[in-house]
């Protein structure tokens, strides 16, 4: 009997949109978390109602809780979710001692007002608080809590280096500044716990004003000796070398920069106003097109090499089309019913949940299920699965061959 040729399993239609484990070569791009965050935040710019903030604020916290890494700027996404709740109760209370320039007439308590002198007029401390106040307050203070929740969670889950690498050669030198500033808050956040670990590991309490200001020193020496290495790093690397470019190109690309620049910041204004739609889109699109021609030109002074540049894949579309599909939905959900997604604090308004905008801010959810899951959730996923501990991902070469069997004499 001859045996029959050999079946090779086919993968199930489904399991090719499963999001594989991320490794070097598959590695999401970098601007597309920017780009599907900047969408959220898009979003929360554009509504008042607690109900739809709340949501997208859930929505860029799932997706960083399943997707984000143990480097040390995936660490800052709860220092941004505590600025946030500091902006939020900031906001409360000046709207509280300041007074909130909504009206209302269902008083809440009233605080003694400190009398003003005849040039602070318009200006009050204390008095009554009213709901409507508070609640236009909260609702103000929301928007911007979730702006700053959207910017941590591409923050948390964007490698500023590997942003860097993919900027165009006219930003590089601005790219690196942005980068070292954006760097700055994960790496800070790091020291602070790397020392308070250390003082509880040696029985010294770590909370506490004395205890902050005693952080604080090797905090700061923590800094400087990495600004020190950073500096010496960018010295060896060449940083600031520059090619010779000739005379009309440097005046070309000033012109064409600046000139771009102008032309972007007239069509955006025309597009946010309502009486300058005419000459938005044409003034945008000429100062698209002159910038392009400038970082193009301005590109021709950057004298470096990019080794194994990022590659922008299906799923890297699909991420930054989601965030794009949320501030599109929820604009087009705020032209259809403005009331839905701004409720008024005059009169007293409950927010409602319009089905619209919530498919839209659920879209976001995308990047959760197709972006690449990192080995270390992967792990933890499987170890939850079977109820083990997670096995560990790199072993020796010496474990893994089998030792030889001896031969019976």
């Amino acid at each position: 009997m001859t045996p029959g040729p050999l079946t090779v399993p086919r993968p199930a239609p489904l399991a090719a949109l499963r999001a594989p484990l991320a490794n070097r070569t598959n590695a999401l791009h970098a601007g597309a978390w920017w780009l599907w965050a900047l969408g959220l935040a898009a979003a929360a710019s554009r509504t008042t109602n607690p109900l739809l903030l709340a949501l997208l604020v859930v929505v860029a916290g799932y997706v960083v809780t399943s997707r984000r890494t143990d480097a040390p700027w995936a660490r800052s996404y709860g220092v941004f979710l505590l600025l946030g709740l500091a902006v939020l109760a900031m906001r409360l209370l000046f709207a509280v001692l300041l007074g909130s320039p909504v009206g209302g007439t269902r008083v809440l308590f009233t605080l003694p007002e400190v009398p003003l002198p005849d040039w602070a007029q318009g200006v009050r401390i204390g008095g009554r608080v009213t709901a409507e106040g508070m609640a236009f307050a909260f609702r103000d203070g929301m928007r911007l809590a979730a702006l700053l929740v959207c910017v941590g969670a591409a923050n948390a889950l964007a490698s500023p280096a590997r942003l860097l690498k993919s900027l165009p050669g006219a930003l590089y030198e601005a790219g690196v500044a942005v980068v070292v500033a954006m760097t700055f808050a994960p790496n800070l956040v790091a020291d602070v716990r790397r020392v308070r670990a250390a003082r509880r590991l040696r029985g010294r309490p770590d909370r506490g004003v004395r205890s902050v200001l005693q952080v604080a020193l090797p905090v700061l020496e923590g800094a400087l000796e990495r600004s020190v290495a950073l500096a010496a790093a960018m010295d060896a690397r060449g940083y600031g070398r520059t090619a010779r470019v000739s005379p009309a190109v440097r005046r070309t690309t000033t012109a064409c920069t600046l000139g771009g620049l102008l032309g972007v910041c007239v069509g955006a204004y025309g597009l946010l106003s309502a009486d300058g739609a005419a000459f938005a889109l044409p003034a945008l699109g000429l100062g698209l097109a002159a910038a392009l021609v400038g970082l193009r030109l301005g590109g021709r002074r950057a004298a470096r090499s990019r080794y194994r540049p990022d590659r922008w894949g299906v799923r890297a579309w699909l991420v930054a089309g989601s965030g794009a599909a949320v501030a599109v939905g929820v604009l087009a959900a705020a032209a259809a019913d403005p009331s839905a997604l701004t409720p008024p604090a005059v009169p007293l308004t409950a927010p409602t949940l319009p089905v619209g905008a919530v498919t839209a801010c659920l879209l976001g959810l995308l990047p959760a299920f197709v972006a690449p899951l990192p080995a270390e959730r992967a792990g933890a996923a499987s170890a939850g699965e079977s109820g083990r501990s997670p096995a560990p991902v790199a072993t020796t070469r010496a474990r893994s061959v089998p030792r030889p069997r001896r031969s019976a004499p």
